[in-house]
C-alpha cells in the first residue's frame, strides 16, 4: 500500500511513518502543501494522510484542490482541532474521514484500512472495459491491451487515453485536454498535450494503425481506426 503523510510537525510524522513501514506499507512524507502537491499529480496514492493546520496552503484548501482535479484518492484528515466545525468544513471540502490528534496507531490503520477497501468497492461498482479496434482498456483491472499484449502507461498517459476513450468522436481542444489531464487552466506556453500525445501514439499506435487524430488549429479526435 502507497500512502502519502501530509505533516509538518516531524514529532508526529516520525511516529506515523515508522509506524506504517513497520506494518509494511510504503510512505512518503511532504511537510507542506505545496511540496504535497506535487506527488498527488505525479504519483498514484492508496490514501492520503492530511494535516489541516500547514504552512502555506493549509489542508482543507488542498483537500478541495484535490477534488476539484477529479482526483478520488481516500483522504483521512487527522487533526488538533476537534470541533464540529472544523470536521464538518474538512468533510465538506472533500475529506472521507477524520481523526483528531492525539490518536492511537491502532486506530490509524483501522481509519486507513476502511478507507481502502470502501474506495475498492467503488472501483469495482464504477469499473469499465472500453474496447476500439484491438486496443482494450479495462479500468477496474488499470489494464490496458493491444490484442493479448500489455501496454504499460504512466499515470497521466492512463489519463489521457481514458479521457479520449470517454470522449469518441469528438474534437478535444488542447485547453479541455489539458484542464481534464493535468487540472491546469489554459496557458499557451506549454507543450505538455502534445507531448504526451505523442507518447501515447508511441505506445498503441502501431502497424500503420491511428487512433489519434490531429485537427489543425483546434486539438485532437479519437477515432475507430479502419
Amino acid at each position: 500500500m502507497n500512502i502519502l503523510l501530509i505533516e509538518d510537525d516531524s514529532r508526529i510524522s516520525d511516529f506515523v511513518v515508522k509506524g506504517l513501514e513497520e506494518v509494511g506499507y510504503s510512505t512518503a512524507l511532504a511537510t507542506s502543501a505545496e511540496a504535497a502537491r506535487e506527488l498527488v499529480n505525479t504519483h498514484d496514492w492508496d490514501v492520503i494522510l492530511m494535516d489541516i493546520m500547514l504552512p502555506g496552503i493549509d489542508g482543507v484548501q488542498l483537500t478541495k484542490l484535490i477534488r476539484y482535479r477529479r482526483n478520488q484518492t481516500p483522504i483521512l484528515v487527522i487533526s488538533a482541532l476537534d470541533g464540529p466545525d472544523d470536521k464538518v468544513n474538512a468533510l465538506d471540502s472533500g475529506a472521507d474521514d477524520y481523526l483528531v490528534k492525539p490518536f492511537h496507531f491502532k486506530e490509524l490503520l483501522s481509519r486507513i484500512n476502511a478507507l481502502v477497501r470502501r474506495s475498492k468497492l467503488a472501483h469495482q461498482s464504477d469499473s469499465k472495459v472500453y474496447r476500439s479496434g484491438s486496443l482494450t482498456v479495462n479500468t477496474a483491472e488499470h489494464a490496458v491491451r493491444l490484442g493479448e499484449d500489455r501496454v504499460e502507461l504512466s499515470p497521466k498517459e492512463y489519463k489521457l487515453l481514458l479521457y479520449f476513450l470517454e470522449h469518441p468522436g469528438r474534437v478535444l481542444p488542447r485547453a479541455q485536454l489539458l484542464h481534464a489531464v493535468w487540472g491546469i487552466d489554459y496557458d499557451n506556453s506549454t507543450n505538455v498535450v502534445d507531448v504526451y500525445i505523442s507518447y501515447l501514439r508511441a505506445k498503441i499506435e502501431r502497424g500503420g494503425v491511428k487512433f489519434i487524430h490531429t485537427i489543425k488549429g483546434t486539438g485532437y479526435l479519437w477515432k475507430e481506426p479502419l
